[in-house]
C-alpha cells in the first residue's frame, strides 16, 4: 500500500516537474554567450544619449521612448536593426535595437537610451566614440 502511493505521488509530479523545468533549457540566441553573432557590417562613430526629457514620448517607430531599455537613434538604419555597440575608450558593450530616429547634431551618428549609456560608460561625458557593429537587419516582407 505505502509503495503503491509512493508510485501515484511520483506519476503525479512528473507533469509538474516537467513544466517548471523545460522553460530553462531554451534561451533566446542572443543570450547565448557560446554564439557570437557575426557583425554584417562595422564602422565608428560618435554616441551621444538622451533620457528622462523624452521618457514616455512616441519614437520615429511608433515605441514609446523607454529610457531603461537597450534601444538607440539611427538616422539610415532600419527599424529593428539590432546592433552592438562598443565604447572604443573603456571596451564595454552593449547590443541595442534601433527604433527611433536622430540623433540631430552634425557630429553625432547615434543616440543611445541611459541604461545603453550607463552600461557603455558614457553617462559623464555625455558622448563616446564607439564601434557599431550591424548584427541583424529586419526581414523585409
Amino acid at each position: 500500500m505505502h509503495r503503491r502511493l509512493l508510485m501515484s505521488l511520483a506519476a503525479l509530479a512528473w507533469p509538474v516537474l516537467t513544466v517548471l523545468i523545460a522553460p530553462g533549457l531554451q534561451a533566446p540566441l542572443i543570450a547565448n554567450s557560446a554564439q557570437t553573432l557575426q557583425p554584417i557590417k562595422t564602422w565608428t562613430a560618435l554616441a551621444s544619449w538622451y533620457g528622462p526629457h523624452f521618457q514616455g514620448k512616441t519614437t520615429a517607430s511608433g515605441d514609446p521612448y523607454d529610457m531603461f531599455a537597450p534601444t538607440a537613434a539611427h538616422l539610415w538604419l532600419p527599424f529593428g536593426s539590432i546592433v552592438r555597440l562598443v565604447n572604443l575608450q573603456n571596451g564595454h558593450a552593449q547590443i541595442v535595437r534601433i527604433n527611433d530616429r536622430g540623433p540631430y547634431w552634425n557630429d553625432r551618428e547615434i543616440d543611445v537610451s541611459f541604461l545603453v549609456a550607463s552600461r557603455l560608460g558614457m553617462i559623464d561625458r555625455g558622448v563616446g566614440l564607439v564601434r557599431v557593429e550591424l548584427l541583424q537587419e529586419p526581414k523585409q516582407p
